[in-house]
Protein backbone atom coordinates (compact mmCIF):
# COMPACT_ATOMS: atom_id res chain seq x y z
CA UNK A 1 0.00 0.00 0.00
CA UNK A 2 1.40 3.45 -1.07
CA UNK A 3 0.42 5.37 2.02
CA UNK A 4 3.02 8.57 1.29
CA UNK A 5 0.84 9.64 -1.71
CA UNK A 6 -2.35 10.85 0.47
CA UNK A 7 0.34 12.32 3.31
CA UNK A 8 2.47 13.94 0.22
CA UNK A 9 -0.55 15.73 -1.48
CA UNK A 10 -2.08 16.71 1.71
CA UNK A 11 1.04 18.35 2.81
CA UNK A 12 1.06 20.59 0.17
CA UNK A 13 -2.36 21.49 -0.07
CA UNK A 14 -1.88 22.32 3.71
CA UNK A 15 0.89 24.72 3.07
CA UNK A 16 -0.73 26.42 0.04
CA UNK A 17 1.56 25.16 -2.31
CA UNK A 18 0.48 25.24 -6.23
CA UNK A 19 2.44 22.27 -7.08
CA UNK A 20 -0.96 19.76 -6.70
CA UNK A 21 -3.01 22.70 -8.43
CA UNK A 22 -0.56 22.94 -11.45
CA UNK A 23 -0.65 19.05 -11.40
CA UNK A 24 -4.23 19.07 -12.07
CA UNK A 25 -3.81 21.13 -14.99
CA UNK A 26 -1.33 19.48 -16.49
CA UNK A 27 -2.83 15.89 -16.06
CA UNK A 28 -6.04 17.93 -18.01
CA UNK A 29 -4.69 18.73 -21.21
CA UNK A 30 -2.35 16.28 -21.58
CA UNK A 31 -4.58 14.29 -23.94
CA UNK A 32 -6.23 17.45 -26.06
CA UNK A 33 -5.05 17.81 -29.40
CA UNK A 34 -2.58 19.80 -30.63
CA UNK A 35 -4.55 22.54 -31.53
CA UNK A 36 -5.76 22.99 -28.52
CA UNK A 37 -2.60 22.69 -26.44
CA UNK A 38 -1.33 25.19 -28.85
CA UNK A 39 -4.12 27.73 -28.11
CA UNK A 40 -3.23 27.69 -24.45
CA UNK A 41 0.77 27.97 -25.09
CA UNK A 42 -0.05 30.76 -27.05
CA UNK A 43 -2.64 32.59 -24.78
CA UNK A 44 0.22 31.93 -21.82
CA UNK A 45 2.66 33.37 -24.24
CA UNK A 46 0.72 36.52 -25.04
CA UNK A 47 0.40 36.96 -20.98
CA UNK A 48 4.01 36.56 -20.65
CA UNK A 49 5.43 38.96 -23.28
CA UNK A 50 2.77 41.64 -22.07
CA UNK A 51 4.37 41.35 -18.64
CA UNK A 52 7.80 41.86 -19.59
CA UNK A 53 6.25 44.88 -21.97
CA UNK A 54 5.34 46.95 -18.82
CA UNK A 55 7.86 45.71 -16.41
CA UNK A 56 11.19 44.27 -17.56
CA UNK A 57 13.00 47.65 -18.84
CA UNK A 58 15.28 45.79 -21.59
CA UNK A 59 12.01 43.90 -22.88
CA UNK A 60 9.85 47.19 -23.11
CA UNK A 61 12.07 48.80 -25.48
CA UNK A 62 12.99 44.87 -27.48
CA UNK A 63 9.19 44.28 -28.15
CA UNK A 64 8.93 47.58 -29.11
CA UNK A 65 11.21 47.78 -31.91
CA UNK A 66 10.63 44.46 -33.01
CA UNK A 67 6.82 45.38 -33.15
CA UNK A 68 5.42 42.78 -30.96
CA UNK A 69 3.85 45.16 -28.88
CA UNK A 70 1.90 47.53 -30.67
CA UNK A 71 -0.66 49.81 -29.07
CA UNK A 72 -0.41 47.61 -25.99
CA UNK A 73 -1.60 44.56 -28.00
CA UNK A 74 0.52 41.96 -28.47
CA UNK A 75 0.97 40.59 -32.23
CA UNK A 76 2.62 37.34 -32.36
CA UNK A 77 3.30 37.38 -35.83
CA UNK A 78 6.56 39.67 -35.17
CA UNK A 79 7.66 37.19 -32.47
CA UNK A 80 10.66 35.86 -34.68
CA UNK A 81 11.98 39.35 -34.98
CA UNK A 82 12.95 39.33 -30.96
CA UNK A 83 16.39 39.15 -31.42
CA UNK A 84 17.86 35.87 -29.36
CA UNK A 85 19.22 36.08 -25.99
CA UNK A 86 22.29 34.77 -25.30
CA UNK A 87 24.03 34.29 -21.97
CA UNK A 88 26.28 37.23 -22.82
CA UNK A 89 23.28 39.64 -23.60
CA UNK A 90 22.25 37.94 -20.05
CA UNK A 91 25.10 39.41 -18.19
CA UNK A 92 25.81 42.50 -19.54
CA UNK A 93 21.73 43.66 -19.22
CA UNK A 94 21.10 41.89 -15.87
CA UNK A 95 19.73 45.07 -14.16
CA UNK A 96 17.42 45.52 -17.11
CA UNK A 97 16.31 42.06 -17.37
CA UNK A 98 14.87 42.16 -14.16
CA UNK A 99 10.85 42.60 -13.19
CA UNK A 100 10.49 46.11 -11.81
CA UNK A 101 7.65 43.61 -9.24
CA UNK A 102 10.53 41.63 -7.98
CA UNK A 103 10.10 43.11 -4.59
CA UNK A 104 6.05 41.65 -4.26
CA UNK A 105 7.88 38.19 -5.43
CA UNK A 106 9.80 35.37 -3.76
CA UNK A 107 12.75 35.60 -5.69
CA UNK A 108 15.73 33.96 -5.70
CA UNK A 109 19.07 33.31 -7.52
CA UNK A 110 20.11 30.76 -9.44
CA UNK A 111 22.85 29.87 -12.12
CA UNK A 112 22.99 27.64 -15.33
CA UNK A 113 25.62 24.70 -14.77
CA UNK A 114 28.40 26.26 -16.64
CA UNK A 115 29.30 22.93 -18.58
CA UNK A 116 30.51 24.88 -21.68
CA UNK A 117 32.17 27.69 -19.98
CA UNK A 118 31.70 30.41 -17.60
CA UNK A 119 28.02 29.96 -15.88
CA UNK A 120 25.79 32.39 -16.26
CA UNK A 121 23.48 33.83 -13.20
CA UNK A 122 19.30 34.96 -13.63
CA UNK A 123 16.48 35.22 -11.40
CA UNK A 124 13.75 32.97 -10.73
CA UNK A 125 10.95 32.77 -8.11
CA UNK A 126 8.99 30.99 -6.08
CA UNK A 127 5.74 30.58 -8.17
CA UNK A 128 8.04 29.17 -11.33
CA UNK A 129 9.52 26.28 -8.72
CA UNK A 130 5.86 25.34 -7.66
CA UNK A 131 5.21 24.53 -11.42
CA UNK A 132 8.42 23.77 -11.98
CA UNK A 133 7.96 20.93 -8.98
CA UNK A 134 4.68 19.90 -10.92
CA UNK A 135 6.52 19.06 -13.91
CA UNK A 136 9.10 17.04 -12.32
CA UNK A 137 5.93 15.05 -10.55
CA UNK A 138 4.58 14.57 -13.59
CA UNK A 139 6.82 12.90 -16.02
CA UNK A 140 7.68 10.46 -14.14
CA UNK A 141 4.13 9.45 -13.57
CA UNK A 142 3.54 9.01 -17.38
CA UNK A 143 6.91 6.62 -16.85
CA UNK A 144 5.00 4.09 -14.59
CA UNK A 145 6.24 5.31 -11.10
CA UNK A 146 3.25 7.32 -8.90
CA UNK A 147 3.78 9.57 -5.99
CA UNK A 148 5.78 8.27 -3.07
CA UNK A 149 7.08 5.00 -4.60
CA UNK A 150 11.20 4.56 -4.07
CA UNK A 151 13.27 6.23 -5.95
CA UNK A 152 17.08 6.53 -6.52
CA UNK A 153 18.74 9.76 -7.41
CA UNK A 154 22.12 8.58 -9.51
CA UNK A 155 23.35 12.39 -9.35
CA UNK A 156 26.88 13.83 -10.61
CA UNK A 157 26.03 17.39 -9.61
CA UNK A 158 27.64 18.25 -5.81
CA UNK A 159 25.76 21.45 -5.88
CA UNK A 160 22.57 19.41 -5.76
CA UNK A 161 23.60 16.43 -4.08
CA UNK A 162 24.72 18.90 -0.97
CA UNK A 163 21.55 20.58 -0.79
CA UNK A 164 19.72 17.70 -1.19
CA UNK A 165 20.90 15.35 1.50
CA UNK A 166 22.26 17.31 4.44
CA UNK A 167 20.71 18.43 7.62
CA UNK A 168 17.29 16.93 9.36
CA UNK A 169 15.09 18.77 6.86
CA UNK A 170 16.23 17.33 3.72
CA UNK A 171 16.87 13.47 5.53
CA UNK A 172 13.21 13.87 6.51
CA UNK A 173 12.11 15.36 2.97
CA UNK A 174 13.63 11.99 1.46
CA UNK A 175 12.42 9.89 3.65
CA UNK A 176 8.71 10.90 3.12
CA UNK A 177 9.16 10.92 -0.55
CA UNK A 178 10.71 7.36 -0.56
CA UNK A 179 13.87 8.45 -2.03
CA UNK A 180 17.92 7.96 -1.84
CA UNK A 181 20.21 10.05 -3.15
CA UNK A 182 23.62 8.81 -4.30
CA UNK A 183 26.54 10.53 -5.53
CA UNK A 184 28.45 10.23 -8.81
CA UNK A 185 30.04 13.22 -9.05
CA UNK A 186 33.67 10.75 -8.73
CA UNK A 187 32.64 7.24 -8.66
CA UNK A 188 35.15 4.88 -7.42
CA UNK A 189 35.10 1.08 -7.43
CA UNK A 190 34.72 0.93 -4.29
CA UNK A 191 31.30 3.48 -4.20
CA UNK A 192 30.02 1.80 -6.97
CA UNK A 193 30.55 -1.56 -5.05
CA UNK A 194 28.49 -0.19 -2.41
CA UNK A 195 25.84 1.80 -4.24
CA UNK A 196 24.90 -1.92 -5.88
CA UNK A 197 23.77 -3.07 -2.65
CA UNK A 198 21.85 0.19 -1.45
CA UNK A 199 20.47 -0.59 -5.08
CA UNK A 200 19.62 -4.17 -4.51
CA UNK A 201 18.15 -3.51 -1.01
CA UNK A 202 16.03 -0.62 -1.85
CA UNK A 203 14.61 -1.77 -4.84
CA UNK A 204 13.68 1.12 -6.48
CA UNK A 205 10.51 1.63 -8.65
CA UNK A 206 12.16 4.47 -10.26
CA UNK A 207 15.65 5.87 -11.21
CA UNK A 208 16.69 9.21 -12.28
CA UNK A 209 20.50 9.77 -13.12
CA UNK A 210 22.86 11.65 -15.54
CA UNK A 211 23.69 10.19 -18.11
CA UNK A 212 26.95 9.45 -18.28
CA UNK A 213 26.18 8.37 -14.00
CA UNK A 214 23.97 5.42 -15.32
CA UNK A 215 26.79 4.21 -18.33
CA UNK A 216 29.28 4.10 -16.15
CA UNK A 217 27.20 2.45 -13.37
CA UNK A 218 26.26 -0.13 -15.72
CA UNK A 219 30.24 -0.88 -17.51
CA UNK A 220 31.10 -1.17 -13.75
CA UNK A 221 28.47 -4.05 -12.94
CA UNK A 222 28.67 -5.29 -16.93
CA UNK A 223 32.25 -5.94 -15.92
CA UNK A 224 31.61 -7.33 -12.26
CA UNK A 225 28.93 -9.74 -13.02
CA UNK A 226 26.67 -8.40 -10.24
CA UNK A 227 23.05 -8.51 -10.41
CA UNK A 228 20.97 -5.66 -10.25
CA UNK A 229 17.80 -4.84 -9.47
CA UNK A 230 15.50 -3.80 -12.72
CA UNK A 231 13.24 -1.13 -12.06
CA UNK A 232 10.45 0.32 -13.62
CA UNK A 233 12.23 2.68 -15.43
CA UNK A 234 15.65 4.80 -15.70
CA UNK A 235 15.30 8.27 -16.48
CA UNK A 236 18.41 10.14 -17.57
CA UNK A 237 18.76 13.58 -18.12
CA UNK A 238 22.13 16.39 -18.44
CA UNK A 239 23.81 14.64 -21.31
CA UNK A 240 23.04 13.52 -24.62
CA UNK A 241 21.42 9.75 -24.73
CA UNK A 242 23.28 8.05 -27.18
CA UNK A 243 22.09 4.87 -28.88
CA UNK A 244 24.59 2.64 -27.63
CA UNK A 245 24.64 4.20 -24.33
CA UNK A 246 20.66 3.49 -24.04
CA UNK A 247 21.04 -0.01 -25.47
CA UNK A 248 24.05 -0.83 -23.26
CA UNK A 249 22.26 0.63 -20.12
CA UNK A 250 18.97 -1.50 -20.91
CA UNK A 251 20.82 -4.30 -21.23
CA UNK A 252 22.53 -4.11 -18.08
CA UNK A 253 19.32 -3.15 -15.92
CA UNK A 254 16.84 -4.89 -18.25
CA UNK A 255 14.38 -2.28 -18.27
CA UNK A 256 13.03 1.22 -20.45
CA UNK A 257 15.96 4.29 -20.48
CA UNK A 258 13.71 7.50 -20.83
CA UNK A 259 15.12 10.82 -22.26
CA UNK A 260 14.58 13.46 -20.50
CA UNK A 261 15.85 17.47 -21.31
CA UNK A 262 16.30 20.37 -19.58
CA UNK A 263 17.87 23.11 -17.72
CA UNK A 264 18.46 25.34 -14.88
CA UNK A 265 18.01 28.45 -16.80
CA UNK A 266 14.21 27.28 -17.93
CA UNK A 267 13.83 23.86 -15.96
CA UNK A 268 12.22 21.03 -18.01
CA UNK A 269 11.53 21.39 -21.44
CA UNK A 270 10.46 17.70 -22.57
CA UNK A 271 10.71 13.64 -22.13
CA UNK A 272 9.71 10.64 -23.41
CA UNK A 273 7.07 8.46 -22.17
CA UNK A 274 7.22 4.81 -21.72
CA UNK A 275 6.56 4.21 -25.40
CA UNK A 276 10.36 5.64 -26.43
CA UNK A 277 8.94 7.78 -29.65
CA UNK A 278 10.03 10.16 -29.09
CA UNK A 279 10.17 13.65 -26.68
CA UNK A 280 7.01 15.34 -25.59
CA UNK A 281 7.48 19.09 -25.16
CA UNK A 282 6.24 20.48 -22.10
CA UNK A 283 4.45 23.48 -24.15
CA UNK A 284 2.63 24.81 -21.11
CA UNK A 285 5.87 25.60 -19.72
CA UNK A 286 8.12 26.06 -22.54
CA UNK A 287 7.70 27.69 -26.29
CA UNK A 288 10.47 26.30 -28.25
CA UNK A 289 11.63 26.94 -32.10
CA UNK A 290 14.56 24.31 -33.35
CA UNK A 291 15.96 27.11 -36.03
CA UNK A 292 18.67 27.03 -38.42
CA UNK A 293 21.59 29.42 -39.06
CA UNK A 294 19.88 31.97 -40.49
CA UNK A 295 16.73 32.26 -37.75
CA UNK A 296 14.72 30.16 -39.77
CA UNK A 297 12.70 27.11 -38.72
CA UNK A 298 14.50 24.19 -40.08
CA UNK A 299 12.98 21.17 -42.02
CA UNK A 300 10.90 18.31 -40.71
CA UNK A 301 13.43 15.62 -39.53
CA UNK A 302 16.26 18.24 -39.48
CA UNK A 303 18.73 18.88 -36.89
CA UNK A 304 18.44 23.01 -35.68
CA UNK A 305 19.76 25.22 -32.87
CA UNK A 306 17.17 25.23 -29.89
CA UNK A 307 15.34 28.58 -28.61
CA UNK A 308 13.78 28.55 -25.11
CA UNK A 309 10.80 30.81 -24.12
CA UNK A 310 9.75 29.71 -20.33
CA UNK A 311 6.37 30.92 -19.75
CA UNK A 312 6.59 30.74 -16.06
CA UNK A 313 8.98 33.02 -15.28
CA UNK A 314 7.87 36.35 -14.89
CA UNK A 315 10.80 37.96 -12.35
CA UNK A 316 13.21 37.68 -15.19
CA UNK A 317 12.03 36.39 -18.25
CA UNK A 318 13.67 34.39 -20.50
CA UNK A 319 12.98 35.14 -23.99
CA UNK A 320 14.09 33.24 -27.31
CA UNK A 321 16.82 31.88 -25.18
CA UNK A 322 19.75 30.81 -26.42
CA UNK A 323 20.24 27.40 -24.59
CA UNK A 324 23.31 25.86 -26.45
CA UNK A 325 22.00 22.42 -27.84
CA UNK A 326 20.95 21.33 -31.21
CA UNK A 327 17.94 18.64 -31.78
CA UNK A 328 15.00 17.47 -34.24
CA UNK A 329 11.60 18.34 -34.18
CA UNK A 330 9.38 15.67 -34.87
CA UNK A 331 5.50 15.39 -36.83
CA UNK A 332 4.52 11.91 -34.98
CA UNK A 333 1.49 11.71 -32.67
CA UNK A 334 3.29 9.10 -29.86
CA UNK A 335 0.72 6.00 -29.61
CA UNK A 336 0.39 7.05 -26.26
CA UNK A 337 -2.31 9.32 -27.35
CA UNK A 338 -0.85 12.79 -25.71
CA UNK A 339 -0.98 15.48 -27.79
CA UNK A 340 2.27 17.28 -26.77
CA UNK A 341 4.46 18.76 -30.12
CA UNK A 342 7.84 16.57 -29.76
CA UNK A 343 11.28 16.09 -30.66
CA UNK A 344 12.50 13.65 -32.38
CA UNK A 345 15.85 13.14 -30.51
CA UNK A 346 18.37 16.08 -29.10
CA UNK A 347 21.40 15.50 -30.88
CA UNK A 348 23.98 16.93 -28.25
CA UNK A 349 24.86 20.28 -27.39
CA UNK A 350 26.41 22.44 -29.91
CA UNK A 351 29.69 22.64 -28.70
CA UNK A 352 29.28 18.86 -28.98
CA UNK A 353 30.34 18.90 -32.37
CA UNK A 354 33.14 20.00 -34.11
CA UNK A 355 33.50 22.80 -36.55
CA UNK A 356 35.68 23.36 -39.25
CA UNK A 357 37.37 26.77 -40.89
CA UNK A 358 35.14 26.84 -43.92
CA UNK A 359 32.11 26.69 -41.12
CA UNK A 360 31.31 22.81 -41.71
CA UNK A 361 30.14 21.41 -38.71
CA UNK A 362 31.15 17.79 -37.73
CA UNK A 363 28.47 16.05 -35.73
CA UNK A 364 30.49 14.68 -32.24
CA UNK A 365 28.70 11.42 -33.02
CA UNK A 366 31.44 10.93 -35.55
CA UNK A 367 34.29 10.99 -33.12
CA UNK A 368 32.56 8.76 -30.24
CA UNK A 369 31.73 6.21 -32.71
CA UNK A 370 35.68 5.85 -33.44
CA UNK A 371 36.06 4.79 -30.23
CA UNK A 372 33.18 2.01 -30.40
CA UNK A 373 34.27 -1.39 -29.49
CA UNK A 374 38.01 -0.52 -28.44
CA UNK A 375 38.42 -2.94 -25.86
CA UNK A 376 41.26 -1.43 -24.19
CA UNK A 377 39.57 2.01 -23.80
CA UNK A 378 37.90 2.67 -20.52
CA UNK A 379 36.89 5.92 -20.95
CA UNK A 380 37.86 8.87 -23.44
CA UNK A 381 37.30 12.34 -24.13
CA UNK A 382 37.64 14.07 -27.45
CA UNK A 383 38.67 17.95 -27.17
CA UNK A 384 38.62 20.18 -30.35
CA UNK A 385 41.36 23.18 -29.02
CA UNK A 386 41.12 25.03 -32.52
CA UNK A 387 40.47 24.17 -36.43
CA UNK A 388 43.43 22.09 -36.81
CA UNK A 389 44.17 20.55 -33.27
CA UNK A 390 42.28 17.74 -31.52
CA UNK A 391 43.47 16.72 -28.17
CA UNK A 392 42.05 12.81 -27.17
CA UNK A 393 41.95 11.74 -22.81
CA UNK A 394 41.85 7.87 -22.57
CA UNK A 395 41.97 5.78 -19.34
CA UNK A 396 43.29 2.61 -20.62
CA UNK A 397 41.88 -0.97 -19.49
CA UNK A 398 44.47 -2.89 -20.16
CA UNK A 399 47.45 -2.11 -23.13
CA UNK A 400 46.87 0.50 -25.83
CA UNK A 401 46.39 -0.73 -29.70
CA UNK A 402 49.17 1.18 -31.56
CA UNK A 403 46.62 0.00 -34.94
CA UNK A 404 43.60 1.45 -33.49
CA UNK A 405 45.28 4.84 -32.65
CA UNK A 406 46.61 5.32 -36.07
CA UNK A 407 43.30 4.12 -37.17
CA UNK A 408 41.62 6.50 -34.79
CA UNK A 409 43.91 9.59 -36.44
CA UNK A 410 43.06 8.50 -39.92
CA UNK A 411 39.85 8.77 -39.52
CA UNK A 412 39.86 12.43 -37.41
CA UNK A 413 41.67 13.88 -40.70
CA UNK A 414 39.52 12.53 -42.88
CA UNK A 415 36.83 15.02 -42.16
CA UNK A 416 38.96 17.89 -40.37
CA UNK A 417 41.74 17.82 -42.98
CA UNK A 418 45.45 16.44 -43.47
CA UNK A 419 47.07 19.04 -41.56
CA UNK A 420 44.86 18.98 -38.49
CA UNK A 421 46.87 17.56 -35.41
CA UNK A 422 45.65 14.59 -32.95
CA UNK A 423 47.29 14.85 -29.77
CA UNK A 424 46.78 11.08 -27.63
CA UNK A 425 47.18 11.51 -24.00
CA UNK A 426 46.71 8.37 -21.68
CA UNK A 427 45.58 9.67 -17.92
CA UNK A 428 44.36 7.88 -15.12
CA UNK A 429 40.87 9.77 -14.61
CA UNK A 430 39.34 11.88 -16.44
CA UNK A 431 37.00 14.52 -14.33
CA UNK A 432 33.14 15.66 -15.08
CA UNK A 433 32.81 19.77 -16.05
CA UNK A 434 31.99 21.61 -13.21
CA UNK A 435 28.17 21.04 -13.42
CA UNK A 436 29.21 17.21 -12.73
CA UNK A 437 28.56 16.21 -16.85
CA UNK A 438 30.77 13.94 -18.62
CA UNK A 439 31.03 15.30 -21.89
CA UNK A 440 32.43 12.51 -24.71
CA UNK A 441 33.32 15.46 -26.90
CA UNK A 442 33.89 19.24 -26.46
CA UNK A 443 34.82 22.10 -29.03
CA UNK A 444 36.25 24.97 -27.56
CA UNK A 445 35.97 26.75 -30.75
CA UNK A 446 32.64 28.15 -29.67
CA UNK A 447 34.72 29.76 -26.20
CA UNK A 448 37.01 31.94 -28.86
Amino acid sequence: MNWRKPIIIGLLKLTGSEIPKTLEFIKSIEYKNKEEIKAIQRERLKTLLLHAYRNVPYYNRVLSESGVVIDGKINLDNFSKIPILTKDIIRKNFEELKSKDLNKRKWYFNTSGGSTGVPVKFIQDKEYLAKLMATKVYFPLVNGKNIGEKEIHLWGSERDILKGSTGYKAKFYNWLINRVLLNSFLMSEEKMENYVKIWNDFKPVYVWAYVDSIYEFSKFIDRNNFNIWSPRSIIVTSGTLHKDVRGFVEDVFKTKVINQYGSREVGDIAVECINQEGLHIFEYSQYLEVLNNDLEPVNIEEAGKIYVTNLDNYSMPLIRYDIGDMGIVSTKICSCGRGFSMLSEITGRVSDHFKRKDGTLVHGGYFRGLFYFKNWVNKFQIIQVDYNFIRIYIVLYGEKDENDLKDIENKIKAVMGESCKVEFNFVNEIKPSDSGKFLFTRSLIYQK
